[in-house]
Protein backbone atom coordinates (compact mmCIF):
# COMPACT_ATOMS: atom_id res chain seq x y z
CA UNK A 1 0.00 0.00 0.00
CA UNK A 2 0.97 3.66 0.30
CA UNK A 3 3.49 4.20 3.09
CA UNK A 4 4.17 7.74 4.27
CA UNK A 5 6.70 8.68 6.95
CA UNK A 6 7.38 12.13 8.38
CA UNK A 7 10.82 13.25 9.42
CA UNK A 8 12.73 16.51 9.84
CA UNK A 9 9.84 18.61 8.63
CA UNK A 10 9.82 16.88 5.23
CA UNK A 11 7.57 14.27 3.72
CA UNK A 12 9.20 11.20 2.25
CA UNK A 13 6.79 8.91 0.47
CA UNK A 14 7.70 5.68 -1.24
CA UNK A 15 5.67 4.22 -4.11
CA UNK A 16 5.60 0.47 -4.26
CA UNK A 17 6.10 0.49 -8.06
CA UNK A 18 9.55 2.08 -8.21
CA UNK A 19 10.38 3.18 -4.66
CA UNK A 20 11.85 6.50 -5.74
CA UNK A 21 12.30 8.76 -2.69
CA UNK A 22 11.35 12.35 -3.33
CA UNK A 23 11.91 15.15 -0.79
CA UNK A 24 9.22 17.82 -0.49
CA UNK A 25 10.24 20.85 1.59
CA UNK A 26 6.88 22.61 1.40
CA UNK A 27 3.83 22.30 3.62
CA UNK A 28 1.76 19.14 2.95
CA UNK A 29 -1.64 17.82 3.99
CA UNK A 30 -1.86 14.22 5.21
CA UNK A 31 -5.14 12.38 4.75
CA UNK A 32 -5.88 9.52 7.13
CA UNK A 33 -7.79 6.42 6.15
CA UNK A 34 -10.98 7.71 7.78
CA UNK A 35 -11.02 10.90 5.69
CA UNK A 36 -9.52 13.24 8.32
CA UNK A 37 -6.74 15.56 7.27
CA UNK A 38 -3.86 17.18 9.08
CA UNK A 39 -1.69 20.12 8.05
CA UNK A 40 2.00 19.47 8.41
CA UNK A 41 4.50 22.24 7.96
CA UNK A 42 8.15 22.70 8.19
CA UNK A 43 7.88 23.79 11.85
CA UNK A 44 6.08 20.59 12.97
CA UNK A 45 9.21 18.61 13.72
CA UNK A 46 8.45 17.39 17.31
CA UNK A 47 5.94 15.03 18.92
CA UNK A 48 4.23 11.98 17.63
CA UNK A 49 4.21 13.28 14.13
CA UNK A 50 7.71 11.92 13.63
CA UNK A 51 6.69 8.34 14.25
CA UNK A 52 3.25 8.44 12.73
CA UNK A 53 2.63 5.86 10.05
CA UNK A 54 -0.36 5.87 7.74
CA UNK A 55 -1.47 2.52 6.33
CA UNK A 56 -3.77 2.68 3.33
CA UNK A 57 -5.45 -0.45 1.95
CA UNK A 58 -7.19 -3.54 3.18
CA UNK A 59 -6.32 -4.87 6.68
CA UNK A 60 -6.52 -8.42 5.42
CA UNK A 61 -3.56 -7.71 3.20
CA UNK A 62 -1.45 -6.75 6.24
CA UNK A 63 -2.51 -9.91 8.15
CA UNK A 64 -1.17 -12.17 5.45
CA UNK A 65 2.29 -10.72 6.05
CA UNK A 66 4.23 -12.84 8.48
CA UNK A 67 5.70 -11.24 11.55
CA UNK A 68 9.11 -12.45 10.74
CA UNK A 69 9.17 -11.04 7.21
CA UNK A 70 12.06 -8.75 6.78
CA UNK A 71 11.52 -5.22 5.71
CA UNK A 72 12.95 -4.47 2.35
CA UNK A 73 15.92 -2.20 2.60
CA UNK A 74 15.41 1.27 1.05
CA UNK A 75 17.01 1.66 -2.41
CA UNK A 76 19.62 4.27 -3.12
CA UNK A 77 18.25 7.38 -4.88
CA UNK A 78 18.94 7.59 -8.64
CA UNK A 79 21.41 10.27 -9.51
CA UNK A 80 20.29 12.35 -12.53
CA UNK A 81 22.98 14.32 -14.30
CA UNK A 82 21.67 17.76 -15.25
CA UNK A 83 23.05 19.15 -18.49
CA UNK A 84 24.40 22.68 -18.21
CA UNK A 85 22.31 25.19 -20.15
CA UNK A 86 23.29 28.75 -20.98
CA UNK A 87 21.17 31.33 -19.28
CA UNK A 88 18.89 33.13 -21.69
CA UNK A 89 20.19 36.61 -22.39
CA UNK A 90 17.81 39.54 -22.40
CA UNK A 91 18.63 42.04 -25.15
CA UNK A 92 17.44 45.40 -24.00
CA UNK A 93 18.20 49.01 -24.96
CA UNK A 94 21.60 48.77 -23.29
CA UNK A 95 22.66 46.03 -25.70
CA UNK A 96 21.38 47.80 -28.81
CA UNK A 97 23.32 50.91 -27.86
CA UNK A 98 26.42 49.07 -29.00
CA UNK A 99 25.13 48.86 -32.56
CA UNK A 100 27.37 50.26 -35.23
CA UNK A 101 26.83 53.68 -36.77
CA UNK A 102 28.55 55.25 -39.74
CA UNK A 103 30.51 58.48 -39.57
CA UNK A 104 28.02 60.42 -41.68
CA UNK A 105 25.11 59.48 -39.41
CA UNK A 106 27.17 60.26 -36.31
CA UNK A 107 27.93 63.75 -37.60
CA UNK A 108 24.37 64.49 -38.75
CA UNK A 109 22.35 62.91 -35.94
CA UNK A 110 24.58 63.81 -32.99
CA UNK A 111 25.83 67.19 -34.25
CA UNK A 112 29.51 66.26 -34.14
CA UNK A 113 32.53 67.18 -36.21
CA UNK A 114 34.82 64.83 -38.08
CA UNK A 115 37.60 65.72 -35.63
CA UNK A 116 35.44 64.49 -32.74
CA UNK A 117 35.26 61.04 -34.32
CA UNK A 118 39.04 60.71 -34.52
CA UNK A 119 39.18 60.06 -30.78
CA UNK A 120 36.65 57.21 -30.85
CA UNK A 121 37.21 53.51 -31.39
CA UNK A 122 37.14 52.57 -35.06
CA UNK A 123 35.86 49.26 -36.36
CA UNK A 124 36.33 47.94 -39.89
CA UNK A 125 33.25 46.28 -41.34
CA UNK A 126 32.32 44.69 -44.64
CA UNK A 127 31.00 47.28 -47.07
CA UNK A 128 27.63 46.71 -48.79
CA UNK A 129 28.87 48.64 -51.84
CA UNK A 130 30.75 47.15 -54.76
CA UNK A 131 33.36 49.88 -55.08
CA UNK A 132 34.73 49.62 -51.52
CA UNK A 133 35.84 46.52 -49.62
CA UNK A 134 35.59 47.75 -46.02
CA UNK A 135 34.45 50.90 -44.28
CA UNK A 136 34.81 52.39 -40.80
CA UNK A 137 32.00 52.37 -38.26
CA UNK A 138 31.73 53.46 -34.62
CA UNK A 139 29.93 52.15 -31.57
CA UNK A 140 26.71 54.01 -30.97
CA UNK A 141 27.41 54.18 -27.23
CA UNK A 142 30.75 55.88 -27.89
CA UNK A 143 29.12 58.39 -30.23
CA UNK A 144 26.40 59.20 -27.72
CA UNK A 145 28.95 59.66 -24.94
CA UNK A 146 31.03 61.93 -27.16
CA UNK A 147 28.00 64.04 -28.08
CA UNK A 148 27.19 64.52 -24.40
CA UNK A 149 30.80 65.47 -23.78
CA UNK A 150 30.70 68.05 -26.57
CA UNK A 151 27.28 69.54 -25.84
CA UNK A 152 27.19 69.06 -22.08
CA UNK A 153 23.66 67.64 -21.68
CA UNK A 154 20.89 65.95 -23.66
CA UNK A 155 18.88 69.17 -23.54
CA UNK A 156 21.66 71.13 -25.23
CA UNK A 157 21.97 68.44 -27.90
CA UNK A 158 18.21 68.57 -28.51
CA UNK A 159 18.34 72.36 -28.88
CA UNK A 160 21.17 72.07 -31.42
CA UNK A 161 19.21 69.48 -33.40
CA UNK A 162 16.18 71.74 -33.41
CA UNK A 163 18.27 74.69 -34.56
CA UNK A 164 19.77 72.71 -37.43
CA UNK A 165 16.35 71.43 -38.45
CA UNK A 166 15.00 74.97 -38.62
CA UNK A 167 18.01 76.04 -40.67
CA UNK A 168 17.42 73.19 -43.10
CA UNK A 169 13.75 74.14 -43.51
CA UNK A 170 14.72 77.75 -44.12
CA UNK A 171 17.27 76.66 -46.71
CA UNK A 172 14.66 74.64 -48.58
CA UNK A 173 12.27 77.57 -48.54
CA UNK A 174 14.91 79.80 -50.14
CA UNK A 175 16.06 77.18 -52.63
CA UNK A 176 13.60 78.22 -55.34
CA UNK A 177 14.54 81.87 -54.98
CA UNK A 178 18.24 81.05 -55.22
CA UNK A 179 17.71 78.94 -58.32
CA UNK A 180 15.73 81.75 -59.89
CA UNK A 181 18.50 84.26 -59.21
CA UNK A 182 21.09 81.89 -60.65
CA UNK A 183 19.03 81.45 -63.80
CA UNK A 184 18.70 85.23 -64.20
CA UNK A 185 22.45 85.59 -63.69
CA UNK A 186 23.19 83.06 -66.42
CA UNK A 187 20.72 84.74 -68.75
CA UNK A 188 22.36 88.11 -68.27
CA UNK A 189 26.05 87.16 -68.30
CA UNK A 190 25.79 84.02 -70.41
CA UNK A 191 26.69 80.49 -69.53
CA UNK A 192 30.27 79.61 -70.40
CA UNK A 193 30.15 76.12 -68.87
CA UNK A 194 30.76 73.17 -71.21
CA UNK A 195 27.78 71.42 -72.72
CA UNK A 196 26.07 69.17 -70.18
CA UNK A 197 25.36 65.51 -70.69
CA UNK A 198 21.63 66.26 -70.94
CA UNK A 199 22.16 68.50 -73.97
CA UNK A 200 24.43 65.90 -75.55
CA UNK A 201 21.56 63.40 -75.45
CA UNK A 202 19.78 65.32 -78.22
CA UNK A 203 22.63 64.80 -80.68
CA UNK A 204 22.48 61.01 -80.79
CA UNK A 205 20.04 58.15 -80.46
CA UNK A 206 16.39 58.85 -79.56
CA UNK A 207 17.10 62.48 -78.71
CA UNK A 208 18.37 63.13 -82.24
CA UNK A 209 15.27 61.49 -83.75
CA UNK A 210 12.97 63.61 -81.58
CA UNK A 211 14.74 66.89 -82.42
CA UNK A 212 14.62 66.16 -86.18
CA UNK A 213 10.91 65.37 -85.89
CA UNK A 214 10.21 68.61 -83.98
CA UNK A 215 11.86 70.74 -86.67
CA UNK A 216 10.17 69.02 -89.60
CA UNK A 217 6.70 68.86 -88.05
CA UNK A 218 6.91 72.51 -87.03
CA UNK A 219 7.59 73.55 -90.63
CA UNK A 220 4.86 71.23 -91.90
CA UNK A 221 2.33 72.77 -89.54
CA UNK A 222 3.17 76.27 -90.72
CA UNK A 223 2.79 75.47 -94.42
CA UNK A 224 -0.33 73.32 -93.97
CA UNK A 225 -1.96 76.09 -91.98
CA UNK A 226 -1.33 78.53 -94.86
CA UNK A 227 -2.79 76.01 -97.31
CA UNK A 228 -5.93 75.59 -95.21
CA UNK A 229 -6.40 79.36 -94.95
CA UNK A 230 -6.06 79.64 -98.74
CA UNK A 231 -8.24 76.64 -99.76
CA UNK A 232 -10.58 76.08 -96.80
CA UNK A 233 -10.20 72.29 -97.21
CA UNK A 234 -11.29 70.19 -94.23
CA UNK A 235 -8.67 67.56 -95.03
CA UNK A 236 -5.98 70.23 -95.09
CA UNK A 237 -7.20 71.54 -91.75
CA UNK A 238 -6.92 68.02 -90.32
CA UNK A 239 -3.38 67.78 -91.67
CA UNK A 240 -2.44 71.10 -90.07
CA UNK A 241 -3.86 69.98 -86.74
CA UNK A 242 -2.05 66.69 -87.11
CA UNK A 243 1.30 68.43 -87.61
CA UNK A 244 0.63 70.75 -84.65
CA UNK A 245 -0.19 67.77 -82.43
CA UNK A 246 2.97 66.00 -83.58
CA UNK A 247 5.09 69.05 -82.82
CA UNK A 248 3.67 69.51 -79.33
CA UNK A 249 3.88 65.84 -78.48
CA UNK A 250 7.47 65.56 -79.65
CA UNK A 251 8.37 68.63 -77.60
CA UNK A 252 6.88 66.76 -74.66
CA UNK A 253 9.04 63.76 -75.56
CA UNK A 254 12.14 65.96 -75.52
CA UNK A 255 11.18 67.12 -72.02
CA UNK A 256 10.79 63.49 -70.95
CA UNK A 257 14.23 62.60 -72.33
CA UNK A 258 15.88 65.46 -70.46
CA UNK A 259 14.11 64.57 -67.21
CA UNK A 260 15.03 60.89 -67.50
CA UNK A 261 18.73 61.84 -67.40
CA UNK A 262 18.45 63.18 -63.85
CA UNK A 263 20.52 61.37 -61.26
CA UNK A 264 18.70 59.41 -58.52
CA UNK A 265 18.04 61.19 -55.25
CA UNK A 266 16.74 60.05 -51.83
CA UNK A 267 13.16 60.69 -52.95
CA UNK A 268 13.62 58.66 -56.15
CA UNK A 269 16.28 56.03 -55.41
CA UNK A 270 15.71 54.17 -58.70
CA UNK A 271 16.08 57.24 -60.89
CA UNK A 272 13.79 58.96 -63.39
CA UNK A 273 13.93 56.62 -66.39
CA UNK A 274 10.14 56.25 -66.37
CA UNK A 275 9.78 59.90 -67.35
CA UNK A 276 10.11 58.82 -70.99
CA UNK A 277 7.12 56.51 -70.63
CA UNK A 278 5.13 59.17 -68.83
CA UNK A 279 5.86 61.68 -71.58
CA UNK A 280 4.93 59.13 -74.26
CA UNK A 281 1.68 58.34 -72.44
CA UNK A 282 0.73 62.01 -72.26
CA UNK A 283 1.72 62.30 -75.90
CA UNK A 284 -0.67 59.50 -76.82
CA UNK A 285 -3.47 61.22 -74.93
CA UNK A 286 -2.60 64.50 -76.68
CA UNK A 287 -2.75 62.87 -80.11
CA UNK A 288 -6.16 61.47 -79.29
CA UNK A 289 -7.56 64.77 -78.02
CA UNK A 290 -5.91 67.30 -80.34
CA UNK A 291 -5.38 65.28 -83.48
CA UNK A 292 -8.19 62.75 -83.62
CA UNK A 293 -10.74 64.87 -81.78
CA UNK A 294 -10.37 68.00 -83.90
CA UNK A 295 -10.19 65.99 -87.13
CA UNK A 296 -13.41 64.19 -86.30
CA UNK A 297 -15.06 67.44 -85.30
CA UNK A 298 -14.06 69.22 -88.48
CA UNK A 299 -15.10 66.25 -90.64
CA UNK A 300 -18.54 66.05 -89.02
CA UNK A 301 -19.04 69.78 -89.44
CA UNK A 302 -18.11 69.42 -93.14
CA UNK A 303 -20.70 66.69 -93.60
CA UNK A 304 -23.41 68.68 -91.84
CA UNK A 305 -22.56 72.01 -93.48
CA UNK A 306 -20.69 71.37 -96.75
CA UNK A 307 -19.11 74.28 -98.58
CA UNK A 308 -17.23 74.42 -101.90
CA UNK A 309 -13.46 73.96 -101.87
CA UNK A 310 -11.17 76.47 -103.53
CA UNK A 311 -8.25 75.66 -105.81
CA UNK A 312 -6.27 72.71 -104.44
CA UNK A 313 -3.05 73.23 -106.41
CA UNK A 314 -1.14 74.74 -103.49
CA UNK A 315 -2.60 72.15 -101.19
CA UNK A 316 -1.21 69.38 -103.41
CA UNK A 317 2.22 71.02 -103.44
CA UNK A 318 2.29 71.34 -99.66
CA UNK A 319 1.10 67.77 -99.21
CA UNK A 320 3.87 66.56 -101.52
CA UNK A 321 6.46 68.47 -99.47
CA UNK A 322 4.99 67.06 -96.25
CA UNK A 323 5.14 63.56 -97.68
CA UNK A 324 8.85 63.95 -98.41
CA UNK A 325 9.69 65.48 -95.02
CA UNK A 326 7.57 63.07 -93.01
CA UNK A 327 9.06 60.18 -94.97
CA UNK A 328 12.58 61.37 -94.16
CA UNK A 329 11.77 61.53 -90.44
CA UNK A 330 10.17 58.10 -90.66
CA UNK A 331 13.35 56.66 -92.18
CA UNK A 332 15.45 58.17 -89.39
CA UNK A 333 13.19 56.58 -86.76
CA UNK A 334 13.20 53.20 -88.56
CA UNK A 335 16.99 53.13 -88.76
CA UNK A 336 17.32 54.00 -85.06
CA UNK A 337 14.87 51.28 -84.02
CA UNK A 338 16.60 48.70 -86.22
CA UNK A 339 19.95 49.53 -84.69
CA UNK A 340 18.61 49.33 -81.13
CA UNK A 341 16.67 46.12 -81.82
CA UNK A 342 19.75 44.48 -83.30
CA UNK A 343 21.75 45.41 -80.19
CA UNK A 344 19.10 43.83 -77.94
CA UNK A 345 18.72 40.72 -80.08
CA UNK A 346 15.06 41.47 -80.86
CA UNK A 347 13.12 41.77 -84.04
CA UNK A 348 11.81 45.10 -85.27
CA UNK A 349 8.24 44.16 -84.37
CA UNK A 350 9.13 42.94 -80.86
CA UNK A 351 11.09 46.11 -80.13
CA UNK A 352 8.16 48.32 -81.12
CA UNK A 353 5.44 46.28 -79.36
CA UNK A 354 7.41 45.98 -76.13
CA UNK A 355 8.03 49.75 -76.19
CA UNK A 356 11.72 49.39 -75.42
CA UNK A 357 12.35 52.99 -76.47
CA UNK A 358 9.12 54.96 -76.03
CA UNK A 359 10.42 58.21 -77.51
CA UNK A 360 11.52 56.64 -80.78
CA UNK A 361 8.32 54.59 -80.93
CA UNK A 362 6.19 57.72 -80.72
CA UNK A 363 8.15 59.37 -83.54
CA UNK A 364 7.90 56.21 -85.64
CA UNK A 365 4.17 55.81 -85.21
CA UNK A 366 3.41 59.50 -85.59
CA UNK A 367 5.42 59.75 -88.80
CA UNK A 368 3.92 56.53 -90.16
CA UNK A 369 0.47 57.93 -89.42
CA UNK A 370 1.50 61.22 -91.01
CA UNK A 371 2.56 59.53 -94.26
CA UNK A 372 -0.67 57.54 -94.41
CA UNK A 373 -2.78 60.56 -93.52
CA UNK A 374 -1.12 62.58 -96.30
CA UNK A 375 -2.06 59.83 -98.73
CA UNK A 376 -5.66 59.75 -97.40
CA UNK A 377 -5.98 63.53 -97.53
CA UNK A 378 -4.55 63.74 -101.09
CA UNK A 379 -6.90 60.99 -102.28
CA UNK A 380 -10.02 62.59 -100.80
CA UNK A 381 -9.04 66.04 -102.04
CA UNK A 382 -8.47 64.58 -105.51
CA UNK A 383 -11.93 63.01 -105.51
CA UNK A 384 -13.43 66.32 -104.41
CA UNK A 385 -11.66 68.22 -107.20
CA UNK A 386 -12.72 65.65 -109.81
CA UNK A 387 -16.37 65.29 -108.75
CA UNK A 388 -16.94 68.67 -107.13
CA UNK A 389 -18.51 66.90 -104.14
CA UNK A 390 -17.18 68.35 -100.84
CA UNK A 391 -18.30 65.26 -98.91
CA UNK A 392 -15.19 63.36 -100.00
CA UNK A 393 -13.05 65.99 -98.37
CA UNK A 394 -15.00 65.66 -95.08
CA UNK A 395 -14.70 61.87 -95.24
CA UNK A 396 -10.94 62.31 -95.61
CA UNK A 397 -10.89 64.37 -92.42
CA UNK A 398 -12.73 61.58 -90.60
CA UNK A 399 -10.25 59.03 -91.99
CA UNK A 400 -7.28 61.04 -90.72
CA UNK A 401 -8.92 61.33 -87.29
CA UNK A 402 -9.54 57.57 -87.16
CA UNK A 403 -5.92 56.88 -88.07
CA UNK A 404 -4.68 59.21 -85.31
CA UNK A 405 -7.05 57.64 -82.80
CA UNK A 406 -5.65 54.18 -83.57
CA UNK A 407 -2.07 55.36 -83.09
CA UNK A 408 -2.91 57.09 -79.82
CA UNK A 409 -4.70 54.00 -78.48
CA UNK A 410 -1.62 51.88 -79.23
CA UNK A 411 0.70 54.37 -77.53
CA UNK A 412 -1.51 54.59 -74.45
CA UNK A 413 -1.65 50.79 -74.15
CA UNK A 414 2.07 50.09 -74.58
CA UNK A 415 3.23 52.85 -72.24
CA UNK A 416 0.68 51.93 -69.59
CA UNK A 417 1.95 48.35 -69.67
CA UNK A 418 5.51 49.60 -69.24
CA UNK A 419 4.61 51.86 -66.32
CA UNK A 420 2.77 49.05 -64.53
CA UNK A 421 6.04 47.13 -64.19
CA UNK A 422 5.82 44.15 -66.51
CA UNK A 423 8.05 41.11 -66.23
CA UNK A 424 11.03 40.48 -68.47
CA UNK A 425 11.08 37.81 -71.15
CA UNK A 426 10.79 34.21 -69.83
CA UNK A 427 14.05 33.21 -71.56
CA UNK A 428 15.97 35.98 -69.82
CA UNK A 429 14.37 35.15 -66.48
CA UNK A 430 15.33 31.49 -66.96
CA UNK A 431 18.95 32.45 -67.58
CA UNK A 432 19.07 34.48 -64.38
CA UNK A 433 17.50 31.64 -62.41
CA UNK A 434 19.91 29.06 -63.78
CA UNK A 435 22.87 31.29 -62.96
CA UNK A 436 21.83 31.40 -59.30
CA UNK A 437 20.96 27.71 -59.05
CA UNK A 438 24.29 26.65 -60.53
CA UNK A 439 26.21 28.29 -57.67
CA UNK A 440 27.30 25.78 -54.97
CA UNK A 441 26.31 28.06 -52.12
CA UNK A 442 22.65 28.18 -53.26
CA UNK A 443 20.46 25.26 -52.25
CA UNK A 444 17.19 26.55 -53.76
CA UNK A 445 15.53 29.79 -54.86
CA UNK A 446 11.91 30.81 -54.43
CA UNK A 447 9.58 33.67 -55.36
CA UNK A 448 11.65 34.94 -58.28
CA UNK A 449 10.54 38.28 -59.76
CA UNK A 450 12.22 40.31 -62.49
CA UNK A 451 10.64 43.62 -63.41
CA UNK A 452 11.43 45.68 -66.49
CA UNK A 453 11.92 49.22 -65.18
CA UNK A 454 12.22 50.65 -68.68
CA UNK A 455 15.11 51.77 -70.86
CA UNK A 456 16.93 48.42 -70.55
CA UNK A 457 16.93 48.43 -66.75
CA UNK A 458 15.84 45.32 -64.87
CA UNK A 459 15.18 44.85 -61.17
CA UNK A 460 15.69 41.26 -59.97
CA UNK A 461 14.36 39.85 -56.69
CA UNK A 462 14.55 36.30 -55.30
CA UNK A 463 14.38 34.46 -51.99
CA UNK A 464 17.50 32.29 -51.68
CA UNK A 465 17.96 29.24 -49.48
CA UNK A 466 21.70 29.16 -48.78
CA UNK A 467 23.59 25.96 -47.96
CA UNK A 468 25.02 26.63 -44.50
CA UNK A 469 27.58 23.86 -44.84
CA UNK A 470 29.10 25.40 -47.94
CA UNK A 471 29.16 28.84 -46.33
CA UNK A 472 30.83 27.44 -43.22
CA UNK A 473 33.33 25.49 -45.30
CA UNK A 474 34.17 28.66 -47.23
CA UNK A 475 34.83 30.36 -43.90
CA UNK A 476 37.01 27.51 -42.67
CA UNK A 477 39.07 27.54 -45.86
CA UNK A 478 40.15 31.07 -45.02
CA UNK A 479 41.12 30.21 -41.43
CA UNK A 480 44.22 28.64 -39.87
CA UNK A 481 42.86 25.20 -38.97
CA UNK A 482 45.64 24.41 -36.49
CA UNK A 483 45.10 27.65 -34.62
CA UNK A 484 41.34 27.03 -34.67
CA UNK A 485 41.90 23.56 -33.22
CA UNK A 486 44.01 25.03 -30.42
CA UNK A 487 41.23 27.47 -29.60
CA UNK A 488 38.77 24.58 -29.39
CA UNK A 489 41.05 22.60 -27.09
CA UNK A 490 41.43 25.57 -24.76
CA UNK A 491 37.66 25.79 -24.22
CA UNK A 492 36.98 24.48 -20.69
CA UNK A 493 34.01 26.44 -19.35
CA UNK A 494 30.63 27.53 -20.63
CA UNK A 495 31.77 31.15 -20.77
CA UNK A 496 34.73 30.25 -22.98
CA UNK A 497 32.47 28.15 -25.23
CA UNK A 498 30.00 31.03 -25.57
CA UNK A 499 32.78 33.49 -26.45
CA UNK A 500 34.17 31.05 -29.04
CA UNK A 501 30.80 30.47 -30.69
CA UNK A 502 29.89 34.17 -30.73
CA UNK A 503 33.19 35.09 -32.35
CA UNK A 504 33.06 32.58 -35.15
CA UNK A 505 29.27 32.80 -35.53
CA UNK A 506 29.51 36.51 -36.33
CA UNK A 507 32.30 35.81 -38.81
CA UNK A 508 30.19 33.19 -40.56
CA UNK A 509 27.29 35.64 -40.83
CA UNK A 510 29.69 38.15 -42.40
CA UNK A 511 30.78 35.41 -44.80
CA UNK A 512 27.13 34.86 -45.74
CA UNK A 513 26.78 38.58 -46.48
CA UNK A 514 29.90 38.43 -48.65
CA UNK A 515 28.39 35.52 -50.59
CA UNK A 516 25.23 37.59 -51.21
CA UNK A 517 27.36 40.47 -52.51
CA UNK A 518 29.26 38.08 -54.78
CA UNK A 519 26.06 36.66 -56.28
CA UNK A 520 24.64 40.14 -56.90
CA UNK A 521 27.87 41.22 -58.59
CA UNK A 522 27.90 38.14 -60.83
CA UNK A 523 24.29 38.76 -61.90
CA UNK A 524 25.07 42.35 -62.85
CA UNK A 525 28.28 41.49 -64.71
CA UNK A 526 26.76 38.67 -66.78
CA UNK A 527 23.51 40.57 -67.44
CA UNK A 528 24.16 44.30 -67.98
CA UNK A 529 20.42 45.00 -68.05
CA UNK A 530 20.13 43.98 -64.39
CA UNK A 531 20.75 47.17 -62.43
CA UNK A 532 19.14 46.34 -59.05
CA UNK A 533 19.36 42.94 -57.32
CA UNK A 534 17.52 42.08 -54.10
CA UNK A 535 18.38 38.66 -52.64
CA UNK A 536 16.46 37.70 -49.50
CA UNK A 537 17.98 35.03 -47.25
CA UNK A 538 15.65 32.22 -46.20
Amino acid sequence: GWQVSMKSGSLSYILPCNRLPVQLMSQVRVYTSNGQKKDLGSEDTNGSGRGETLHKGETGRQDTTSAGQKQSSPKQPIQVKVKPVLKKREYGPKYTQNNFITGVRAINEFCLKSSDLDQLRKIKRRSPHDDTETFTVYLRSDVEAKSLEVWGSPEALARERKRRKEAEIKYRENLFRNQRLLWEYKEFFGNTKPRSSTAAMFFKGPGKVVMVAICINGLNFFFKLLAWVYTGSASMFSEAIHSLADTCNQALLALGISQSARTPDPSHPYGFTNMRYIASLISGVGIFMMGAGLSWYHGIIGLLHPHPVESLLWAYCILAGSLVSEGATLLVAINEIRRSARAKGLSFYQYVVQSRDPSTNVVLLEDAAAVLSVAVAATCMGLTSLTGNPYYDSVGSLGVGTLLGTVSAFLIYTNTEALLGRSIEPEQLQRLTELLESDPVVRAIHDVKATDMGMSKVRFKAEVDFDGRVVTRSYLEKQDIEQLLQEIQQVKTLEELEAFMLKHGENIVDMLGAEVDRLEKDLKQRNPDVRHVDLEIL
